[in-house]
């Protein structure tokens, strides 16, 4: 055993010997490699940062809550005629009491007007300031609780100001941000014109968590009640590019405690196909998503962004690798007569072999090692200027460091077998 260990001490010594005696070839050598690695790193961090940046997103909707749309993203993504989606029925309110009075799973039932299809958008007008164009929802006392996003000032509207058609606004973050916090003014109580009417702020909600930490607009929105919107918007049809629509208009639902997501979402479907008068070989002509939904066609996109990550960098992971090859063939060449004389004192083919094979996987993995370090600095960069999120997970490093020696390993096989089978008496005459 000491015997051996000394061997692969003495193999590993005469590889960092050799690569140190030809430092520009054994850089050039590795290139394709670090680029691999630096790609695969890199890019892992950023799309990992990504990645979770969007799940806290949509984790910030509620993880139990339900939607139904009259179409949504799952239907587009799975490849539904645009032109089927737009024949199917509108939602209405008498939808959401329906679901109340017969769906015994559900604890909550929220009416979102202005959601679920081309928005409602008004600027929002406090003294001699205003905002840009945000969208306006109509909602109950319940979209609080729905969406569970966190409030900085005040409270939500309450049911006594829905069924009395309150002019009561509770502002996204970046109304409050234009119009109130830079001045150090306190919102609540002031009344602001959403539009042509004027609304008494009773709370402000806080930042909500962005895909990328990007500003996608997930803040520029203001809620009012649904009454007092039915009462300013109607729910007439409007003209969206010269086509008449209706309003558009999304339930959220909550179940009951202890109630699985699966069996209030079935709860659910039932009502909903019962009041549309659907046959039961008929499809449903209403979306249902949950978080779930939204995760699962994230993973979807992600897995394919992530494949094709791995298909590119392993391009040039294979040029590197040929590269690799080509220099171990040359190193064989020069160092015939080095091979004939180790072979001539009882050196064994395996021996041969290891010793050509660590060096090209020691090659590689250096090429390893520093695309595992570029990867790691540029993705550090990008967030440092941008605020954009990373994540370094260590099996990165370890998937970086594994895909690196095992080029090595590869394609240093045959330039390590051509070694091990030179005849030693032909190789001590080689000149």
């Amino acid at each position: 055993m000491a015997l051996r260990a000394s061997l692969v001490k003495e193999v590993i010594v005469m590889a960092l010997d050799t690569v140190r005696g030809n430092k520009m070839r054994s850089a050039l050598t590795v290139l394709g490699v670090v680029i691999g690695i630096t790609s695969i790193v890199g890019m892992t961090a950023m799309i990992r940062g990504f990645d979770q940046s969007l799940r806290d997103m949509i984790g910030a909707i509620g993880p139990n809550t339900i939607f139904v749309q009259r179409f949504g993203i799952s239907s587009v993504a799975g490849g539904a005629e645009f032109k089927e989606l737009l024949r199917r029925p509108n939602l209405s309110i008498a939808d959401a009491r329906a679901i109340e009075e017969m769906a015994t799973t559900i604890q909550l039932v929220d009416i979102q007007l202005g959601a679920g299809g081309p928005p409602t958008q008004r600027q929002v007008f406090y003294g001699n300031q205003r905002t840009k164009q945000l969208i306006v929802f109509g909602t109950t006392e319940n979209f609080a609780e729905g969406t569970r996003i966190p409030m900085i000032a005040g409270r939500f509207f309450n049911g006594t100001e829905v069924q009395y058609r309150k002019n009561v606004v509770v502002l996204g973050y970046t109304p409050y941000q234009l119009l109130f916090e830079a001045s150090g003014v306190d919102p609540l109580g002031k009344m602001v014109r959403v539009g042509r009417e004027r609304f008494e702020v009773v709370g402000v909600f806080d930042k909500r968590p962005a895909a990328g930490g990007f500003n996608l607009g997930q803040d520029d929105f203001t809620v009012i009640p649904y009454t007092a919107y039915q009462r300013i918007f109607g729910l007439n049809p409007v003209r969206v590019n010269r086509t008449a629509t209706f309003l558009p208009i999304q339930l959220a639902m909550v179940p009951r405690e202890g109630v699985r997501q699966e069996d209030a979402i079935a709860d659910v479907q039932r009502v909903m196909r019962i009041r549309h008068g659907l046959r039961l070989d008929q499809p449903d002509d209403f979306d249902v998503l949950t978080q779930d939904a939204f995760l699962k066609l994230w993973d979807q996109i992600s897995q394919g962004t992530f494949l094709a990550l791995i298909v590119i960098s392993s391009i040039a992971l294979m040029v590197g690798g040929i590269g690799v090859m080509a220099i171990m063939s040359i190193s064989v060449t020069e160092r015939t007569r080095e091979i004939g004389v180790r072979k001539a004192l009882g050196a064994r083919r395996a021996e041969i072999l290891f010793q050509f094979l660590m060096e090209a996987a020691f090659l590689t993995s250096l090429g390893g090692l520093l695309g595992i370090a570029l990867g790691s600095a540029i993705g550090w960069t990008v967030h440092i200027v941008s605020g954009f999120p990373i994540s370094l997970p260590w099996w990165s490093f370890a998937i970086g460091l594994g895909f690196s020696a095992s080029v090595g390993l590869f394609f240093g096989m045959y330039p390590a077998v051509k070694a091990s089978r030179l005849d030693p008496i032909e190789a001590l005459r080689y000149e």
